[in-house]
């Protein structure tokens, strides 16, 4: 397995990183150990968590995915061989999205001792306040690295506007740069990444570590009709119901077509088509067992043809 870097960071990783939004929400820590001690036995390596992961979930308040992850890493003895990736600056049930120098700095002392380690290996802005200037937000990412607390920095759900500031920043004041991004992109949901977004990551040399892979399970083609999203126990069924369409239903049938040639369940499929993108370096996917791990983590041995891609690109098409 060819391990791909993230921007300029020297940072490397498998080209598949797993969700732990997960983690504390629809897997309990028993299931997150069986579910992480898999992924990295198949080699990957990769972990993306959240300060606020779960907190919409009853009785949670946010931190409940660092901790599992956490505890984890310290019952291991792994932390060596590990890439964690947390986020900062999200709302929760107790405030708003602040991504404030005061708040960062504050708020990197709870994801560390929660993730039970001294440094984190890619820390990113997880939604923009759009009010703070992105230079105070890059300057307090300059102190944590300064402080060894963190190794690399990455960005998600930016505006195109504001990457682009923040890069310009970058340059104008001497400020540690974006190394990753996080965008929604999948096979479905095309159009927010592409239309902008993918050539200011190309032209930069920014990594893509795009989440919701699968479309919250709608590519693994489980749901086909509204009656499934009340049928398959999920806690996410019903977010795919926007899927169900015309277009939603011929990119299943193109999966269909694609993953029947190759005898591979349709999220490997739909993950290849990710990989296939010069532009994504890790795919963010999660699993609940040890089945739909396996559908991902077969992906990255998945090279589809032109003739695949070009299938999936017309189904697709936005």
């Amino acid at each position: 397995m060819q391990k791909r870097e993230l921007g300029k960071s020297g940072i490397t990783v498998a080209p598949i990183t797993f969700g732990g939004n997960v983690f504390g929400w629809t897997i309990d820590e028993k299931k997150s150990f069986e579910i992480l001690d898999a992924f990295t036995a198949a080699g990957f390596d990769f972990i993306d968590t959240a300060d606020v992961y779960s907190h919409w979930v009853p009785g949670n308040h946010g931190g409940e995915s660092e901790t599992i992850i956490g505890n984890w890493v310290k019952l291991r003895g792994n932390r060596d061989k590990i890439i964690i990736a947390t986020k900062v600056g999200a709302g929760n049930n107790n405030h708003g999205r602040n991504l404030t120098k005061k708040y960062i700095l504050q708020t990197v002392e709870e994801s560390l001792k929660r993730l039970q380690t001294d440094y984190i290996d890619l820390y990113q802005t997880h939604w923009d306040d759009d009010v703070t200037p992105v230079e105070e937000t890059l300057d307090a990412y300059s102190v944590l690295i300064k402080a060894g607390k963190v190794r690399a920095i990455g960005a998600s759900n930016l505006s195109p506007q504001r990457l682009y500031a923040s890069l310009e920043a970058r340059k104008k004041f001497g400020l540690p740069r974006y190394e990753t991004f996080q965008p929604l992109y999948n096979l479905y949901d095309r159009e927010p990444f592409e239309k902008e977004l993918e050539a200011i990551t190309v032209a930069n040399n920014i990594s893509v570590i795009n989440y919701y892979s699968l479309a919250s399970g709608f590519l693994t083609g489980k749901y086909r009709n509204e009656k499934d999203t009340q049928t398959v126990a999920s806690a996410r069924a019903q977010g795919v119901k926007k899927y169900l369409n015309a277009r939603g239903l011929s990119i299943l049938h193109a999966l269909d077509k694609v993953s029947e040639k190759y005898n591979a369940e349709l999220a490997t499929v739909a993950l290849a088509w990710l990989l296939a993108r010069p532009s994504v370096t890790a795919p963010i996917a999660s699993a609940t067992n040890t089945h739909q791990l396996s559908a991902l983590v077969k992906a990255v041995d998945l090279i589809l043809t032109k003739d695949d891609i070009a299938v999936l690109n017309e189904a697709s098409a936005w």
